[in-house]
């Protein structure tokens, strides 16, 4: 491609991960750009861990590419390859969405915390006596949901296969005693412990693992270690509908599905990628197709 012809090529972005065939992020970005008529386009780019500072340095001198979409394994890995990191960014400690600025400068930003929040803002504006989350995995989608709850006023009882990068997580995002880090194995066996009056209490268990998705291992959770009225939340998005949903809902929990943290963070990235504010009046059809 000729330079003229770099420069009137249409804008685009990307989602890199390593695998990503399974990304649902081109079909969101795409149907938000027929939606509001937009020239520019969304792909997908398998990018391994070898070539990552390759892929940015080769992207960086694209005048047409606007920025990507970060997923596994890069999250953290990313930041110091970054030229600036958004506060909120900078705090958790990895970045999901990298922006191309005019002068070719990339910032690395965290839409994964606002996109996990959206769906709970109804809960989050009600007066609570108490907050607890259950959060199960600690990689860097959970240290976003960390940072987010820590903020939003919960104790956090964070579970991984190594309890130590556990404690090493709260300690650096959600400091302070009442927090707890635990065995994954923990919340696979069965207890009879007897919870107290959950009147005013707001209660969330989150996977925020890649356990239960399609070619992973499924989750073990016994859903005795869940208060009454506790909502269970699975970042998972393929499928949509996990073991870990299935159970909860027949346990009488309440779901929020990980369709719902993919279509919030995806809407800030469009925005920080394109300039337009995605139109989310057409998000029972987005969902549509994402589930087709």
């Amino acid at each position: 491609m000729s330079p003229e012809e770099r420069l009137e090529a249409p804008p685009f972005a990307d989602v890199i991960g390593d695998p990503i065939a399974q990304s649902k992020s081109p079909l969101i970005h795409n149907f938000w750009l027929e939606k509001t008529g937009t020239d520019a386009s969304y792909q997908r780019e398998l990018v391994g861990p070898g070539r990552l500072q390759d892929y940015l340095e080769g992207r960086r001198k694209h005048p047409a590419w606007r920025g990507c979409n970060v997923t596994m394994p890069h999250k953290q890995a990313i930041v110091p390859m970054l030229d600036r990191i958004d506060p909120l960014a900078e705090r958790i400690g990895a970045v999901n969405t990298v922006v191309r600025e005019a002068d070719g400068t990339l910032a690395g930003h965290n839409t994964d915390c606002s996109g996990f929040l959206e769906p709970l803002r109804e809960h989050l504006g009600q007066t609570h006596l108490f907050r607890m989350a259950r959060i199960l995995g600690t990689g860097g989608a959970a240290r976003a949901i960390v940072s987010g709850l820590a903020a939003e006023g919960f104790t956090l009882v964070l579970a991984g296969r190594d309890p130590g990068k556990a404690k090493q997580m709260l300690d650096e995002l959600a400091p302070g005693d009442e927090h707890h880090a635990v065995d994954l194995a923990y919340f696979a066996e069965a207890t009879d412990f007897a919870f107290d009056d959950r009147q005013g209490m707001f209660d969330l268990v989150v996977n925020a693992s890649p356990l239960g998705m399609k070619g992973q291992p499924a989750l073990d959770f016994d859903w005795s270690h869940a208060p009454p009225g506790a909502i269970a939340y699975d970042i998972v998005t393929d499928p949509v509908n996990t073991g870990f949903l299935g159970s909860a809902a027949a346990s009488g929990h309440g779901t929020i599905d990980g369709l719902s943290m993919l279509i919030g963070q995806a809407a800030k990235a469009f925005e920080l990628f394109f300039g337009v504010k995605p139109p989310r009046e057409h998000d029972a059809e987005l969902r549509e197709r994402l589930n087709g």
